[in-house]
């Protein structure tokens, strides 16, 4: 199966808009139903369960090759549901299932990459060791024969791994999947967590799909009255059969209703209103907390709003950073441009409950920077709100200012995780995919344009050429190099970056004619990477863009440069 890749925004379909509130329950049904309630649960509690044993028959059968119409009308029968509930209970099976499909082939091929950098180290400890055997060494000898042992142990182990989820595809099968949660599955078997526990987390959800020809949701319906919000669930296990119509279908009688207030945050409140109003689809979502509270998330489709900015303004670049965000106010011509007269930074009212939570260093000639410490080391609801903040910040100085969004479209896969211990750190505590589809999902909603850019060489580039010229940060060069790659403009070597590369040829033959010292001066490593940027320098302006910003081009070079002073 190819990999589908993650569309952040899809404008001609619409966005999905969710709004989370909280359902209180005050109106039940009188009667219970022997057959399917189970001690003193109510009859929305007694809905959920059959929803969620519906879901899991529904998979197996799924797996062994049923269909969904096949599995809808023995699904009513089974679990006393009415049509529209077993078919989405059917429908979210077959959701668990594709996605487990995709997220294996994600696995293999991660897992194949994993393979192949272990083996390449496995090689490197092999011939570190035969080096130290030459050198007739034993400390190293055994430092060596340790890492062999470690890197085959690891290479077996991805082996094995890679093999049994070959074997999952081969046979068109996916891994066990542990409904309740294999974390909390592993907590009950080590007896941290009661059994009771897990089987409520197996049935605490009930869904349902939305239908436009029933302007809604015929089977969680939303409405407005006196000016509060009401949610009705069908309760549709206590709907019984009174006759049989002339083609032997079953007819049931009206199934009653659970019913109770619904709360919703006061900024979502009229976007719902003007849901109920037009009468379009929404699907709704009940999940029963641990603390026995009914949370509700309705999802609907609002249409693509009109964009305010135009790339004929420019640009407002974004860096992204591990404690923030740095930002270039960037004019159509590709250079710098003050902050308007006036300009006040937008910030919420919930921060600055303490110094030093949410700061703001502003540049008068068009950069800024916007820190939030507790980014890097916060926990995750913690992260995830000042996510959202930051996220806000940004947009709403880019609708100050007019201009569209420039960000770096960084995208980590776990191909080189737990091979690379720098890199597994960074990416486990730096949140950069979360504040990049942050900034772009609330620019959609506010109308502001938003284009990624590759991110390849965008701080080396700004080191070299911008830093210095306008005194600023390396993150704040990184947004300006981003603003300027999303205008289209090239990124040539000019005479004063030749000049910079030529003092630091004579600063480091300098440092071989006064102090010797081994790895210093002109070395082979520093003789070798100068000859490649004379090469490369040459025709460097004359490529296009994509060669420029490729990999291997010339500021991968100017990067090691950078490194070695």
């Amino acid at each position: 199966m190819k990999k589908r890749k993650k569309e952040l925004i899809n404008p001609k379909s619409g966005m999905r808009y969710t709004v989370c509130g909280e359902f209180f329950p005050e109106v039940y049904p009188a009667f219970r139903a022997e057959r399917w309630s189970r001690g003193e649960e109510t009859p929305l509690d007694t809905e959920m369960r059959l929803f969620g044993a519906c879901m899991r028959w529904a998979f197996n059968r799924l797996q062994e090759g049923y269909t969904r119409e096949e599995l809808k009308k023995q699904g009513q029968k089974t679990f006393g549901l009415n049509s529209r509930f077993a078919d989405d209970a059917i429908l979210k099976a077959k959701e668990i299932i594709v996605s487990q499909k995709e997220q294996l082939n994600r696995e293999i091929k991660e897992t194949e990459a994993k393979l192949s950098r272990a083996k390449k180290k496995l090689k490197q400890a092999e011939a570190s060791y035969k080096k130290a055997i030459a050198a007739n060494d034993p400390v190293r000898i055994e430092k060596a024969k340790l890492a062999i042992r470690g890197r085959r142990a690891r290479v077996k182990k991805l082996s094995d791994k890679l093999e049994k989820l070959k074997s999952y595809r081969d046979n068109n099968a996916i891994p066990k999947v542990v409904f309740g949660g294999r974390s909390l599955w592993k907590r009950v078997c080590k007896g941290r967590a009661t059994k009771k526990e897990w089987q409520n987390a197996r049935q605490n959800r009930l869904y349902a799909r939305g239908d436009k020809t029933k302007k809604g949701n015929p089977n969680i319906k939303l409405s407005w009255r006196n000016g509060e919000f009401y949610l009705a669930v069908t309760v549709s296990h206590l709907s019984e059969q009174k006759e049989v119509d002339s083609a032997g279908r079953p007819l049931m009688t009206r199934a009653p209703k659970a019913s109770g207030k619904l709360w919703l945050p006061e900024k979502h409140r009229v976007k719902v209103l003007e849901l109920l109003l037009s009468g379009a689809p929404y699907s709704v979502e009940l999940i029963k907390g641990s603390d026995s509270r009914y949370r509700a998330r309705i999802t609907f489709t609002v249409e693509s709003p009109k964009t305010q900015t135009h790339p004929n303004q420019g640009y407002l670049g974004v860096d992204t950073n591990p404690d923030g965000v740095a930002l270039a106010n960037v004019n159509y011509f590709g250079q710098p441009e003050p902050w308007p007269d006036g300009f006040i930074v937008p910030h919420p009212k919930a921060l600055y409950k303490y110094a030093g939570e949410f700061q703001i260093t502003i540049h008068k000639n068009g950069f800024l920077y916007l820190t939030v410490p507790e980014l890097a080391y916060g926990r995750g609801h913690r992260r995830i709100y000042l996510t959202g903040v930051l996220a806000k910040v940004v947009t709403d100085i880019a609708k100050t200012i007019g201009k569209p969004i420039a960000l770096e479209k960084l995208e980590f896969s776990k191909d080189r995780l737990d091979t690379n211990k720098k890199f597994n750190r960074m990416a486990a505590n730096f949140p950069y995919r979360k504040v990049t589809e942050a900034v772009i999902r609330r620019a959609f909603k506010e109308g502001i344009g938003v284009k990624p850019v590759w991110p390849a060489h965008t701080s080396t580039i700004g080191w070299w050429k911008y830093m210095q010229q306008y005194g600023i940060t390396v993150h704040h060069a990184a947004a300006l190099v981003i603003a300027r790659r999303a205008s289209g403009f090239k990124e040539y070597i000019t005479r004063e970056l030749k000049q910079k590369i030529q003092s630091i040829r004579e600063e480091l033959n300098q440092k071989v004619n006064s102090l010797p010292g081994e790895g210093k001066g002109m070395t082979r490593k520093a003789k070798r990477l100068f000859k490649r940027l004379e090469e490369k320098i040459s025709f460097h302006n004359g490529l296009t863009r994509f060669k420029q910003e490729s990999f291997y081009s010339v500021w991968h070079n100017l990067k090691e440069l950078a490194l070695l002073k």
